[in-house]
């Protein structure tokens, strides 16, 4: 799977409040979430964004409490992968049950906010085309590539259970 898109950046310690405000919690739709997405940190994110963009940020992406309406908010605005230093543990667990990919990279300095970057996910890769620099990454394992492929993790289980 490959993942191509322009870079929106973002620092250190973007929490789930920062991805998507408490008052906008009382919707679960992706897309309404999505309008909203980033707007205490860059109110003109949502407006930026085209499908298939990506986010790279620093360290503890994702901290804060344990909402799913934080990975589903990035997924509603068109963003098709997070790349950040690291990630807090519950962010992980909830980008992988609504599909939404993320890498973790040393070299995410080394990006810039309007870079278009490529990612193979089944490498371990990542290409900024605007730089021409490759950076090495752990390969998204294929389980949880099948799991993106489906859309999140109910649809990967109603798919399996079909079979």
């Amino acid at each position: 799977m490959i993942i191509r898109g322009k870079v929106h950046k973002f620092g250190d310690d973007i929490n789930t409040d920062d991805i998507i405000a408490a008052k906008y919690l009382v919707s679960t739709d992706a897309k309404e979430l999505g309008r909203h997405c980033m707007e205490t940190i860059d109110p003109k994110f949502s407006q930026a964004v085209s499908p298939g963009d990506i986010i790279v940020a620093g360290n503890n992406f994702g901290c804060g409490s344990s909402r799913e309406h934080a990975p589903l908010a990035i997924k509603g605005s068109g963003i098709s992968a997070v790349i950040a230093k690291n990630f807090a543990a519950i962010f992980f667990r909830n980008a992988i049950n609504i599909g939404l990919p993320f890498l973790e990279s040393p070299d995410v300095d080394k990006i810039n906010s309007g870079d278009i970057i490529e990612i193979d996910l089944a490498a371990g890769l990542i290409r900024n085309i605007t730089q021409g620099q490759d950076y090495k990454t752990e390969a998204f394992p294929e389980f949880l590539r099948d799991i993106v492929e489906e859309g999140g993790l109910i649809n990967y289980i109603k798919k399996r259970a079909e079979k």
